[in-house]
Parts: structure tokens; C-alpha cells; sequence
């Protein structure tokens, strides 16, 4: 079985709580990356994503200067979110997505198939 360390993203980017939803915006499109974390005092609070920012701030006409954090509070509350923050020692150390963890799954279950076929054909 496949570890979720392997699939874990150590070098999370990650923008200030003070910087606007569309810096969050710009940033994922120039990274091509889908999560953003929210740092406060240099440590990560929470997360936001793309899907965040269409459903909960454009959909809603709200102003793309909002801060991040004041949209994190409620997306967190709401517990809605397709990404993961990873922690070791308490800290926030990285980050998963959905994808990553099908990606495993898959691996795992591809794993599984070949030993089956082996066992069956007597290897």
C-alpha cells in the first residue's frame, strides 16, 4: 500500500491573510496550481482554492479586493473543500488533493490486480 507521504506537496505556496482574493486568483493561474494556503503571522490558517473563489466570491458579485481570510473563516465553518492541509508537530507542513488521493487509491488497487493476475497464473 501506497504511503500519503509520497503524495504530499511539501512546498505549499501560500499568500498573507491581508491579501486580496483576486492576488490569490493570480497567483494559482501564474503557478497553475488549484490551492492557495492562508498564512496569518507566518503560520497557515487555511486554504483557498479556485472552486472557492467562482462558487463564493464571483457567483455572489462580491468584490475580488476581499481579504482571503475574511472568505476562509466561512469556507472553513462550511467544511466544503476538495484539499487538505497536511500537519506534523502541529504544524501545517503541506498539502493533498482529491486528485492525489484517487491517484493512490488507483495505485493501490492496480497493485492489488497484479498480484492477483500472478497469483493466478502461477508466479
Amino acid at each position: 500500500m501506497a504511503s500519503i507521504s509520497s503524495y504530499v506537496i511539501r512546498d505549499v505556496l501560500g499568500l498573507e491573510a491581508s491579501a486580496t482574493c483576486r492576488e490569490a486568483a493570480d497567483l494559482m493561474s501564474k503557478r497553475h496550481i488549484g490551492a492557495v494556503a492562508v498564512k496569518q503571522n507566518g503560520r497557515i490558517v487555511g486554504l483557498i482554492t479556485e472552486r472557492d473563489l467562482v462558487t463564493r466570491i464571483l457567483s455572489r458579485g462580491l468584490d475580488c479586493q476581499t481579504p482571503i481570510l475574511e472568505e476562509c473563516a466561512t469556507l472553513m465553518k462550511e467544511h466544503e473543500t476538495r484539499h487538505l492541509l497536511v500537519g506534523e508537530d502541529g504544524a501545517a507542513s503541506g498539502l493533498i488533493s482529491m486528485r492525489d488521493v484517487m491517484q493512490m487509491m488507483l495505485s493501490d488497487k492496480q497493485y492489488l490486480i497484479e498480484q492477483m493476475q500472478a497469483y493466478i497464473q502461477g508466479y
